[in-house]
């Protein structure tokens, strides 16, 4: 199956499923639907980012989140989650839930669950989804975001700006 045409559920603005599209349909309507973001994190405290692949169709080389992606039709976010570590990153984790995004125009009209694992194991890159990746300093990210904010996907800004307010970079 091509990507355009995986299922997705389309939701409401209360994150309520309302029916069932196509990515593409999805994509080219701006329908509501669901992704999740995950923050990983090495044993140094230290944040992966992910440079995308050049062949994604949104933000191609722009670094994002350690591994994030749609909520497959039928699926949670914590199963979306796990599935997303493994297909990206290679890691069989249980990521943390942290908070919710209310779908916006810079999470691409998407409900964002965001999760944080670690990475007890070597990621292993996807080199059809990520053309590169490291393990970066948290204030290091947070002063590259302020400074080159158009080298970064929009969502994964929103996810840090959040999740930097409320503290959970800083444990």
């Amino acid at each position: 199956m091509n990507d355009q045409d995986e299922i997705y559920a389309v939701v409401d603005d209360r994150d309520q499923v309302v029916g069932k599209a196509t990515r593409r349909e999805i994509h080219q309507q701006g329908l509501l639907h669901r992704s999740v973001h995950i923050f990983v994190f090495n044993r140094h405290g230290q944040l992966y980012l992910q440079k995308r692949a050049m062949n994604k169709d949104q933000y191609p080389g722009c670094w994002d989140s350690s591994a994030a992606g749609h909520v497959d039709w039928g699926e949670t976010y914590e199963t979306a989650a796990m599935r997303e570590l493994e297909e990206e990153l290679g890691i069989r984790s249980r990521p943390i839930y942290w908070f919710k995004i209310k779908a916006c125009l810079e999470t691409g009209w998407e409900h964002v669950a965001f999760f944080t694992a670690h990475a007890m194991e070597d990621i292993k890159a996807n080199p059809r989804e990520i053309m590169d990746g490291k393990f970066m300093d948290i204030h290091k990210v947070s002063l590259w975001t302020v400074h080159t904010p158009a080298i970064f996907a929009p969502g994964f800004l929103l996810v840090f700006k959040m999740a930097m307010s409320q503290g959970i970079l800083n444990r």
